[in-house]
């Protein structure tokens, strides 16, 4: 039987697959050029993708690409983090060392988290030194620093990374992995991963990973269907060396489905002559070859079913126990009969295919599976080193915990959640957490007293027998699931532990809890009800870091929406307590919201000289959290005061300071936004758009992404792109935040759309909209200016359109009462206060150009293009009514100036049109295309003029008005007209003018 047997082999014939294997080489060749790429390679257990990747792998090699293989483990995974990207890694440090070392060099800190073999991050160990603390930032600083390692390392050769099996990844495996692919722009770099989409249920992790990637334009999903009857004896063929019999085809085809692990299986049964392979239980065909062997090579396999996916070749021969020449000699003649086959890295051993190490695992009997466990566990315990050191401590818990032993699995498993930690694995930290809750009270008394104490415990007052407790466990795990980002899993931890917390013997670390939940609970307040609770406990305390933090974040709380001047006396104390206690880094915090509020409540000076404070010991310091946020708030604070120029300067070194510390996507992208926001002040507008593509496939929070969006809708204004605008407008209004700060500015967005729009109706109902209310909040006025103007321009705009003149009065008289209220001292505020008073007096029908050209002499001090391009357009406009063209020419061509510097299209057009209109010689008039003669209509120029406002409703003194003439020209152009066009009034005039589609109508 056994001669039979080792005959069988996987299929020579590659079946069906060519198309799959093009679409794999084509990515390769962009992968060459400088494109990343990623593919998804997704189908069935068995349906042959582990198949696929090996013959594409050998292609890509072939072609001179560097091959690295990695895969996701199945058993004793939980708390083992970045198993698949590890053992690629590992496989190109093997075979390009220098190379590797080379592209870490200033990273080994970073990257042995990662690879321990670059330089291990434990005290003491080479690479400790650069090794920066396990925090919330460190994570991000890992994957960036991952990111500019794989940039450096593909920068000579085209890198394929192969990573099988996606479905049994971790969640910190496919984080980075999100990461890596949102950010590698310009590396040669292939990404083929795979997945069972047979197991793929419901709520499966994988499901949410595969969808965001789906809105990545680099990556393509790949699947493997089934094959075909006629695919089926194709490979039959290449199995049995001979063309199959019909109704052996029809038989394989039948119980098969298709797919060809299955194919191969019951071509080996066949072969064998075994008639139990054609059974219709699909578990004992993967059985029956297993059941045919040796009953001691059974024996191992059942071992090796149960160590996981891979076992060491010196670990399993440990829970063996046989002698080596018989355990060697029952390995090979599982290897020969292709049930088992030797790791890649040729340590090793695992099944050919995953479905039969489940069905030999599924097949013990009740108890023998934990025995076996034990006997893993037990070996290990007693030699370590036979496994990788990384992955010690997590498989000797999973050992234990599987084994059925608490007492065992609980201390490894909290050992392996703080190793987990120290890798910025902090989802499987909190799963290693998890199973210490779940096990804490199945564990005996003694071996939770000799329990180390935690890092959190250890920073707050503990009962009196200072032994660990449950509550501790809880706060690790709370801390852990704050890192992940996982704000409710957070929340239900704090109040779980909130129950238990004796606020009395305990009262800093009950508000350690008091303060984290603040901030991922869902109440109206942003948890001030918390943090004012915690204050509470901590006010009669001596002085100390939780006090001054609980304080700085109780003074954040109303910093972006209503603060006041008790929120500076707060922060001013958190500033104080931790000067007194030594707390430097809640120090540098509290000062940063102490100058966002000093600037808030109109005392910038101070304010700013706090926040400059600050940015020079981040910088310092070179503390990431604390650059981002002093960098955000700094650039702020001086686009807030119209200081355009500097507040580039300071959010494009905070964006640079980002991206190398590995925030750029957390803090990061909120520099980026003030990067273009402020750009998009200072006329940068080509390098806004282009920050603003480089984010598009980026997967920010809803914050972010609102921020982000509105943006490009103003950019997609300055290029008079109206659709762009619409569908930017759109985007922003499924993420925005309830808040001011995010509201107002889209509201502005929306007003100006609707009224480039002619919807004037529209534009007046969102002015009124935002309006509405008791009140703004301090500091917001930056947003409320161009409101007011835009509200007003809308209402100059309409003026005499039909339906438009009711109600104008009040809502121009609602304008005037906000803007009293606003009392900003700072040039650009008053040049937006004048222009807004120039505006009102245009929509009350005066016309006149001093208004404007005193608030152009304020906004011209500025430095800013806009809003003083307006206020010039707007003078000019005034000048030609008033027959004055020699200064109207002038102040459209200062216009066009500031729009050509703005790269306003809009405004640009606008000048065009006025210059045609009113005659008047200026660069936009020599730039504008002359207006092509209405079709067989026999209309002069002018006469096109005036059709275009008969069609848009205007009357005659309206039409003399917009064209600078007399409103007796204007009726006789209009006579003129109805006798051209044979028509018997203005209406068929205007509904020939549409139908015939002489004038574009605005986006």
């Amino acid at each position: 039987m056994l001669d039979l047997v080792q005959r069988i082999s996987v299929s020579p014939v590659f079946v069906a697959r060519s198309g799959q294997l093009a679409e794999l080489a084509a990515a390769l060749d962009r992968a060459e050029a400088g494109q990343p790429q990623a593919v998804l390679v997704a189908g069935d257990a068995g349906v042959g993708k582990t198949r696929l990747l090996e013959e594409f792998a050998a292609t890509a090699t072939a072609c001179g690409a560097t091959v690295a293989v990695g895969g996701c483990v199945e058993i004793g995974a939980d708390g083992l983090p970045y198993a698949p990207l590890v053992t690629a890694l590992r496989t190109l440090h093997r075979e390009l060392p220098a190379e590797v070392e080379q592209a870490a060099v200033g990273q080994v800190g970073h990257l042995g988290r990662l690879l321990p073999e670059l330089g291990s991050f434990e005290p003491g160990t080479r690479g400790a030194a650069e090794a920066p603390a396990a925090d919330e930032y460190s994570r991000a600083r890992l994957f960036e620093q991952t990111s500019q390692f794989i940039e450096r390392l593909a920068e000579g050769r085209t890198l394929v990374l192969a990573l099988e099996d996606l479905h049994w990844s971790d969640r910190s495996t496919r984080e980075l992995l999100l990461y890596l692919l949102r950010s590698l722009r310009t590396a040669r770099l292939l990404l083929v991963a795979s997945y069972r989409t047979d197991d793929l249920h419901r709520r499966h992790p994988l499901r949410p990973f595969l969808a965001e990637l789906d809105r990545l334009r680099t990556v393509q999903r790949l699947e493997l269907p089934h094959l075909a009857k006629a695919e089926v004896a194709q490979q039959l063929a290449g199995i049995l060396a001979a063309p199959p019999e019909p109704y052996l085809v029809d038989r394989v085809f039948r119980r098969s489905e298709g797919i060809p692990f299955f194919v191969e299986e019951l071509a080996a049964s066949y072969q064998q002559g075994c008639s139990a392979g054609l059974t219709e239980s699909l578990r004992d065909l993967l059985l029956v070859r297993v059941a045919a062997l040796p009953e001691d090579v059974q024996a191992v396999l059942r071992t090796l079913a149960q160590g996981g996916s891979a076992v060491e070749y010196g670990l399993l021969a440990e829970v063996l126990g046989l002698p080596e020449d018989e355990l060697i000699g029952l390995l090979r003649t599982a290897v020969d009969v292709n049930i088992l086959r030797p790791t890649a890295d040729g340590d090793g051993y695992r099944f050919r295919h995953a479905l039969v190490r489940e069905a030999v695992a599924d097949d013990l009997l009740p108890g023998e599976g934990s025995r076996i466990k034990r006997r893993y566990a037990t070996a290990l315990a007693a030699r370590p080193g036979l496994v990788p050191a990384d992955e010690l401590t997590a498989r000797l818990a999973n050992y234990w915990y599987s084994a059925g032993d608490p007492a065992r699995a609980l201390p490894t498993a909290l050992q392996a959640g703080r190793e987990a930690r120290c890798r910025n694995a902090f989802a499987e930290q909190l799963q290693m957490l998890d199973r210490v809750l779940e096990l804490w009270d199945r564990v005996p008394e003694e071996v939770l007293s000799a329990l180390p104490r935690t890092r959190i415990a250890e920073a707050y007052p503990q009962a009196a027998d200072g032994r660990p407790s449950c509550t501790d466990i809880l706060a690790e795990a709370a801390d852990a699931a704050r890192l992940t980002g996982d704000r409710e899993r957070c929340f239900s931890l704090c109040k779980q532990a909130l129950r238990q917390v004796d606020e009395v013997a305990q009262p800093a670390l009950a508000a350690w809890f008091l303060t984290l939940s603040s901030r991922f609970g869902k109440a109206a307040n942003g948890g001030k009800e918390e943090l004012e609770h915690a204050r509470r406990l901590v006010d009669e305390l001596p002085p100390s870091a939780v006090q001054a933090e609980v304080l700085s974040r109780l003074a954040a709380c109303d910093m972006v929406d209503w603060p006041d001047e008790s929120d500076i006396v707060i922060a001013e104390r958190a500033v104080a307590i931790a000067l007194q206690v030594g707390a430097e880094t809640v120090e540098l915090h509290a000062r940063c919201t102490l100058g966002t509020l000093l600037n808030t409540l109109g005392r910038e000076q101070q304010g700013m000289a706090e926040l400059d404070r600050v940015l020079r010991r981040s910088l310092e310091l070179q503390d990431p959290d604390l650059m981002s946020r002093v960098h955000v708030l700094v650039s702020d604070a001086q686009e807030q005061l119209g200081l355009s120029v500097e507040a580039v300067r300071t959010a494009r070194n905070g964006w640079a300071l980002a991206r190398s510390s590995g925030m750029a996507g957390s803090a990061g992208a909120i520099l980026r936004g003030n990067l273009v926001e402020s750009l998009l002040s200072t006329g940068g507008l080509d390098e806004a758009e282009e920050l603003l593509g480089s984010a598009r496939d980026t997967l920010w929070a809803a914050r972010e992404q609102s921020f982000l969006s509105r943006l490009g809708g103003n950019a997609a204004l300055l290029r008079d792109d109206l659709p762009a605008a619409v569908r930017h407008l759109a985007e922003a209004r499924e993420a925005t935040p309830p808040t001011a700060q995010f509201l107002l500015p889209l509201g502005e967005l929306e007003l100006r759309l609707a009224a480039a729009q002619g919807r004037f109706t529209e534009a007046r109902a969102v002015l009124l909209r935002l309006l509405d209310g008791p009140g703004f909040p301090p500091g917001k006025t930056r947003y409320l200016w161009p409101i007011l103007f835009h509200g007003a321009a809308a209402e100059a705009d309409s003026r005499g359109l039909p339906g438009s003149d009711s109600g104008r009065a009040e809502v121009l008289d609602l304008l005037r009462r906000t803007a009293f209220q606003l009392n900003d001292r700072w040039p650009l505020a008053e040049g937006w206060s004048l222009l807004f008073e120039a505006e009102l007096g245009r929509a009350e029908g005066r016309v006149d150009a001093e208004p404007y050209l005193e608030a152009a002499a304020v906004l011209e001090a500025t430095g800013l293009p806009y809003p003083l391009g307006t206020a010039l357009l707007r003078a000019a406009e005034a000048e030609a009514a008033r027959g004055d063209r020699s200064a109207a020419a002038e102040l459209l061509r200062r216009a066009e100036a500031a729009a050509e510097r703005h790269g306003d299209l809009r405004l640009r057009r606008e000048a065009g049109l006025l210059a045609d209109r009113a005659r008047l010689h200026t660069a936009a008039a020599a730039a504008e295309p002359a207006e092509p003669e209405a079709p067989a209509l026999g209309l002069t120029p002018r006469e096109q003029d005036v059709l275009r406002l008969v069609a848009l409703g205007r009357t005659n003194r309206q039409i003399a008005e917009e064209l600078y003439i007399s409103p007796k020209t204007a009726s006789v152009h209009v006579s003129n007209i109805l006798a051209k066009l044979e028509v018997g009034g203005r209406g068929e005039a205007a509904a020939m003018a549409h139908r015939l589609r002489l004038f574009p109508v605005a986006g």
